[in-house]
């Protein structure tokens, strides 16, 4: 008893689906070895025909080539089926074919009787057809085109991969959506490459039809008259039929998954299935369909020419041509507008509603981009903006004032401008309609447009014709629309002036929000212990320095401890990011336990040490001239070196210096970190790759 409900239990626990790919797989390899009876043959040839229609039909239906990521492997499946099923009818027709047509069952019989009439040359020339249509044209096809697909997507990879970093900087899309593109672009890839080398099974499934069914009538005619003592006209009849009745049945199947291979690797992603595709693209077109119609109609009237069926099939067409032009041609419903004049406007006072306060952030558009930000027109420029917000509110802790937009019409049409507090702090160009391909260092090849650079981060870049898309990722270029590359420069512009945009009134904002959740934490902190703008100092330097300033609770703590002893904003400051230490490491070492970082040569350290302790923090205190144009040539060097190798650009300092390398140093290398021992955390590993500093 315990046995059987031990067993229960563990047949319980098993996942029968799981176990349907092996089943399926071992009985199929089974039917090889061993013999099946006729009736089962006529089921398992039955269940082949369905299979293979089932596969067509999700091929016809499917509108990307990733829903049916299975069919690689379906192809092995089912030529792996019908193989198995010809050894094991071969089997069958060589031990019983002398009985007469229906020794192999009742579906080979049909196949060799009704389809080519009972006659075997007839039946070998149709089979001998199939087997060409399916190997010289549609596999072969199909296989090249699997193969130009992998390639393609292969080389087009790296530019997908920088358009959805792309979006996801820009704030277009999320972590979870950034990582399910990722992945399905990897999916593509993996897909062609599989069906390139999948094809070769439906070639070789051919190449085994034709060997089949010549071994099948050789050594048929050879049981059949040495050891079943038939005269050899009724051997070949018997055997011949049946041979060509397997063949065909295989044959079938074969051609119709072949056809499935090739609708799914040449279809181009439209978003709609293959029947949509056709009557939307191919008869879809008046003009085509009268040309057609009247051309068949011409010829139905020569002499000599089925005249019904040209006539017939013309006038359809130009029937049809007709019935598109005339809904074409159907005028939409109007709505009747009134027109009503407004009085015109009395004179007003002039008062402080007239005054005109500078926005914080503005974006000026020229007359060509205002279809971008015109909420009449669906503006997507506006949608991405509203994503730049938040995503930069999830990644530095704090809300930036919104972006006011107006158009320009000082501005050339298609120019852009941002400003920050009423300053140009950015411009561009942008071209509705148009793509820009960004050069992200190695392409395959050039392309045709007008030559420009990446207005954020000024990499060599084309404005391209949207049909160019598919050929610009194939060669490896990032390519975006003109609303994503005004998205991404403002973007980029709100990261790097983050500091200036956090202001009394946002970082009021900041310790009200703190305080709904933690009042106690934010009681007596401002007025009593700091005022208001020695906070906002101290966050907006971490802003400067790239640190973010999500952990409220830590950096209001440090304040409350530290306010009443310490009211310089830049030793604030640097307690500050003793205690954020874990939160900055990993936010410049991301999942790494070593640090990778740049030291500064000994004796210049001892001579800065030296000089700050006895002149007192200061920028460029105790360097002289020549070392300190050397040490800022070494910093842009070792920048250089660093990102080559592929690691953040890190130098360690002892804690008295780090603020003041920190700010000699930002100039002229803004990419570089500047981090003291105190900020380590005690489980991080140190290693030292460069030493910045000396006379060389």
């Amino acid at each position: 008893m315990n046995a059987r409900v031990g067993a229960l239990n563990f047949l319980g626990g098993l996942n029968l689906t799981r176990l349907a790919g092996p089943v399926i797989i071992i009985l199929i390899l089974a039917m090889m070895v061993l013999p099946l009876p006729t009736f089962l043959l006529d089921l398992l040839f039955t269940f082949n025909i369905a299979l293979a229609i089932i596969v067509l039909l999700v091929s016809l239906y499917t509108i990307k080539p990733l829903e049916f990521a299975i069919f690689p492997t379906v192809l092995l499946v089912t030529t792996l089926l019908r193989l198995s099923l010809n050894v094991a009818s071969s089997r069958v027709v060589l031990l019983e074919g002398h009985t007469g047509a229906d020794a192999a069952g009742k579906v080979i019989e049909a196949f060799g009787h009704f389809l080519v009439g009972g006659n075997y040359t007839v039946g070998i020339v149709v089979f001998v057809i199939l087997v060409i249509i399916n190997f010289v044209v549609i596999t072969k096809g199909a296989g090249r085109i699997a193969e130009v697909s992998a390639r393609f997507t292969l080389d087009a990879m790296p530019g997908k991969q920088m358009a959805i970093d792309a979006d996801l900087n820009a704030g277009l899309i999320g972590e979870d959506e950034a990582r399910r593109r990722r992945t399905e672009i990897s999916q593509e890839a993996e897909f062609f490459g599989s069906m390139d080398g999948a094809s070769k099974f439906v070639r070789g499934d051919a190449v085994a039809g034709i060997l089949i069914m010549l071994i099948n009538i050789i050594g048929g005619l050879t049981v059949g008259v040495v050891q079943h003592n038939l005269d050899l006209a009724t051997a070949v009849n018997n055997y011949t039929l049946l041979t060509i009745g397997d063949g065909l049945v295989a044959q079938i199947p074969a051609l119709i998954i072949s056809t499935a291979a090739g609708v799914v690797v040449s279809r181009v992603g439209t978003g709609e299935d293959l029947s949509r595709q056709l009557i939307s693209q191919l008869f879809n077109r008046p003009q085509v369909m009268l040309i057609t119609g009247a051309i068949l109609s011409m010829m139905g009237l020569i002499p000599g020419m089925p005249h019904l069926a040209f006539l017939l099939i013309g006038g359809a067409l130009a029937g049809g041509a007709y019935y598109l032009d005339q809904r074409s041609r159907a005028p939409a419903p109007e709505i009747p507008e009134e027109v009503v004049e407004a009085p015109p406007p009395e004179p007003q006072e002039v008062g402080w509603d007239d005054v005109t306060l500078v926005d914080a952030l503005g974006l000026e558009v020229g007359y060509r981009l205002i279809p971008l930000v015109d909420r009449m027109q669906s503006g997507e420029l506006l949608r991405r903006i509203k994503g730049i917000r938040k995503k930069f509110a999830q990644e530095m802790g704090f809300l930036v004032p919104a972006v006011h937009i107006r158009d320009n019409l000082e501005l050339r049409p298609n120019a852009y401008r941002i400003t920050l507090k009423g300053v140009e702090v950015g411009y561009g160009e942008a071209y509705p309609g148009m793509l820009l391909a960004i050069n992200p260092g190695r392409v395959l090849g050039d392309l045709p447009g007008t030559p420009t650079q990446d207005p954020a981060f000024g990499l060599p870049s084309i404005w391209i014709d949207a049909d160019l898309r598919e050929r610009a990722q194939a060669y490896g270029y990032t390519v975006v629309d003109a609303s994503t590359v005004v998205a991404t420069h403002l973007s980029n512009i709100i990261q790097t002036h983050a500091a200036e945009l956090l202001g009394r009134e946002e970082t009021q904002q900041l310790l009200d929000r703190v305080k709904r959740e933690a009042p106690k934490l934010v009681e007596n902190l401002v007025p009593d212990l700091l005022p208001l703008g020695t906070v906002q100092k101290v966050l907006q330097n971490l802003l400067d320095e790239g640190v973010h300033i999500r952990d409220m609770r830590t950096i209001i703590e440090v304040l409350a401890d530290q306010g009443g002893k310490i009211p310089d904003p830049d030793m604030l400051t640097t307690a500050v990011r003793v205690a954020l230490g874990r939160a900055i490491i990993q936010q410049i070492y991301p999942g790494t336990g070593e640090l990778q970082v740049v030291a500064l040569d000994p004796q210049l350290e001892n001579i800065l040490m030296q000089a700050t302790r006895a002149q007192g923090p200061g920028e460029g205190a105790g360097l002289e001239p020549g070392l300190a144009e050397n040490l800022l040539k070494q910093a842009e060097m070792v920048v250089q070196q660093q990102e080559q190798m592929g690691l953040p650009a890190v130098l360690l300092v002892p804690a008295p210096l780090r603020t003041l390398l920190a700010r000699f140093l930002r100039r002229a290398a803004p990419q570089l970190k500047v981090i003291s021992h105190s900020e380590v955390p005690e489980n991080k590993n140190i290693k030292v790759v460069a030493v910045l500093g000396g006379r060389g």
